[in-house]
């Protein structure tokens, strides 16, 4: 069982007063907050360990090099990679399918070739295969969205042939919550000879991962996501696909040599990551990881269903609060309107309590299109949220229908 008084105490954030209110923070999908023991990381390696890595022979630059390495290794055993070299250091995830578009989906998709991703996709795992097909000429097509906001093996079976070459998916749905089949459709993308990505960013920081068991191609996350700071990211991609893409920016760090005759380039891990990273911000990222592993994976999944089954609960009594994504596997996301209210009104009156929400289209507006909805309030529950947050959030919903209706 987690300690969360113990927990909260750990996130100097939580204490905050908003409005002269007592900060109830819900809008984790969007940022998780930083424990004081990544803040601590960053700001120290500042204070006492910083240079640039890699090239440096001083003991500053190779005690920098060696920590931002070590992460390297730790996210590799965090999500069970082969290998150390799979892991690609990024901004995020938006950064990361980019690269992927840019670099694999420019020397391996043709014309008429496919590409599948599903309706409930963030912007981030749409615009860039959008943009791959209008200059390559090939077709992206979408699995569509059920009423409880899951998908059909069975459309996706329709949709993933031959023809296509990559499929690019959500683990979690940011906008619903919904736990995407991802071993099926790995599967499935593999029978067709398929490369899939798999976008974990709404899953690394609930449950555990393990790329070799699932047997994707490509995974990507964000470290603001998983109680690390922001612009820090990672791309896995399988050694032998990762090799036979070129690289995606050119400069320092990705080069073995260059002459004005021509340039050969680094071997992986560092043939994509050319100029000075967040270096800090890598280090800071571990010590999230190693935060979040020791409170244990499977604890922080059993709490968070918990305080998701009561919010549901508690919300669900609400007369005229509707539920956007019912889907029977869900994270701890939730959805709703309330009445014919805007949802952009009921996040202020809540705000004005001091309970932060997230409201709009949640970069998923083909989402809302389906429910034919302009957005949604969202609720986002991590492992330092409380029943009496719920609570909070009740009575706030309450107040703003009392106020609006």
């Amino acid at each position: 069982m987690l300690n969360i008084p113990q927990i909260r105490a750990d996130f100097p954030i939580l204490s905050e007063q908003i409005r002269g209110k007592q900060l109830v923070y819900l809008d984790n999908g969007a940022s998780t907050q930083k424990p004081q023991s990544v803040i601590d990381a960053e700001r120290y390696y500042y204070e006492h360990q910083y240079a640039n890595i890699h090239r440096g022979v001083h003991y500053l630059s190779q005690i920098g090099t060696d920590l931002y390495e070590n992460v390297r290794r730790q996210i590799q055993q965090f999500i069970h990679a082969k290998h150390e070299h799979e892991i690609i250091y990024t901004k995020g995830t938006t950064n990361a399918i980019n690269l992927v578009a840019y670099t694999f989906g420019r020397k391996f998709i043709q014309e008429g070739d496919e590409i599948v991703v599903t309706e409930m996709e963030h912007h981030s795992n749409i615009v860039p295969w959008q943009m791959l097909c209008e200059e390559k000429k090939c077709v992206l097509k979408y699995i569509p969205l059920q009423p409880d906001g899951s998908i059909r093996l069975e459309d996706a079976e329709q949709l993933i042939t031959p023809k296509t070459k990559l499929v690019s998916v959500t683990y979690v749905s940011n906008a619903l919550g919904t736990i995407n089949p991802i071993q099926e459709l790995i599967a499935l993308a593999h029978k067709n000879g398929a490369k899939i990505l798999i976008d974990a960013a709404q899953a690394i920081q609930h449950f555990t991962i393990d790329v070799q068991a699932l047997n994707c191609d490509f995974l990507v996350f964000s470290g603001h996501k998983i109680y690390g700071p922001t612009g820090t990211g990672i791309l896995y991609g399988k050694e032998d696909i990762l090799n036979a893409m070129p690289p995606f920016e050119g400069g320092g760090d990705m080069i073995k040599t260059v002459s004005f005759k021509g340039t050969e380039f680094n071997d992986l891990p560092f043939k994509f990551e050319a100029g000075t990273p967040n270096i800090a911000g890598c280090i800071a990222l571990g010590t999230a990881i190693e935060y979040v592993q020791q409170l244990g994976l499977e604890n922080i999944r059993q709490y968070e269903t918990e305080l998701l089954d009561y919010a549901t609960a508690q919300l669900s009594q609400i007369e005229g609060l509707k539920i956007y994504g019912t889907a029977a596997h869900k994270s701890s996301v939730i959805s709703f309107l309330l009445d014919s209210i805007h949802p952009y009104d009921v996040g202020v009156i809540l705000d004005n309590m001091g309970i932060a929400i997230r409201t709009g289209h949640h970069c998923a507006q083909p989402v809302m299109d389906h429910f034919g909805i302009p957005g949604t309030c969202r609720a986002t529950f991590a492992f330092y949220n409380t029943k009496e947050e719920v609570d909070a959030l009740v009575a706030g919903i309450l107040k703003a229908k009392k106020m609006l209706s």
